[in-house]
């Protein structure tokens, strides 16, 4: 019984030996570690082994922490701060304009450029366009200007309130991205043609943009009249607070009462 027993554990060991060589021959080098095995069955009692459950970090691990959105647009903002790309503004400025408003919020206004009031005070939409655009976050859609966050395609003002040049949009275009990715609002409204052409990459006018609802990467958007041209155009005005509701009807937000 005993030389049987031998003989067999004699053929186990060859046929192990031949499946490793094998293995080796094919490349592999090692063997994966069995899985270990599964917890014990609760008890006759409705207990279990404690010893063999996962402890709860184990079992489900914490996300890291939210990124701290104030903190990654103050960073941004210093970068902004020092940037020569465009060598006329950098050189003609008084201050950048980076951007203001609630980190979190739901809602990100992009205007043109900053004008001669922006330039002293360093903050976009503080003339009399910032005050008509305030008219309409408070006025008309009942939120507070802190609720939302208010940019611009360029940080710097252009000499004389001249349109933005394509190029210098193109270098200030890394800032807006950073600042809609930190932000990363649900919706974005485009304030005149040169924030809607340039944030959509499109050469359609402002007045065919507008009306419809855009999307850029997932986030929708709606174009609007800028502010400024309001004051040029009241008769403007209408259009231009139809497209708010309908972007008001979009946030979910209650219209005017009638």
């Amino acid at each position: 019984m005993a030389r049987k027993r031998s003989s067999t554990s004699q053929r186990a060991v060859r046929t192990v030996v031949q499946k490793l060589e094998s293995l080796h021959a094919a490349g592999v080098t090692h063997l994966p570690k069995p899985p270990p095995a599964p917890a014990s069955p609760p008890t006759a009692a409705g207990g279990s082994v404690d010893a063999a459950k996962p402890s709860p970090a184990e079992a489900s691990p914490q996300p890291a922490p939210a990124e701290d959105r104030a903190a990654a647009l103050a960073k941004l903002a210093r970068r902004v701060a020092a940037c020569t790309r465009c060598a006329e503004l950098a050189r003609t400025r008084t201050q950048t304009v980076f951007g203001t408003g609630n980190p979190h919020a739901r809602l990100m206004f992009i205007g043109e450029a900053p004008g001669a009031d922006e330039d002293r005070q360093g903050e976009p939409f503080v003339g009399a366009a910032g005050q008509l655009l305030t008219d309409i976050i408070v006025k008309g859609m009942k939120l507070r200007r802190e609720d939302v966050y208010i940019c611009n395609v360029l940080r710097c003002r252009p000499p004389g309130n001249r349109t933005p040049t394509p190029q210098e949009a193109a270098n200030c275009r890394e800032y807006l991205d950073g600042q809609i990715a930190i932000v990363r609002p649900e919706f974005i409204c485009c304030l005149g043609a040169v924030a809607a052409q340039n944030l959509l990459g499109s050469t359609e006018s402002i007045g065919r943009l507008r009306g419809r609802v855009q999307e850029y990467q997932g986030i929708r958007v709606i174009c609007t009249y800028h502010p400024s041209y309001l004051l040029r155009t009241p008769s403007a005005k209408r259009d231009t607070w139809e497209d708010i509701q309908q972007l008001m009807s979009l946030m979910g937000l209650e219209g005017p009462k009638k």
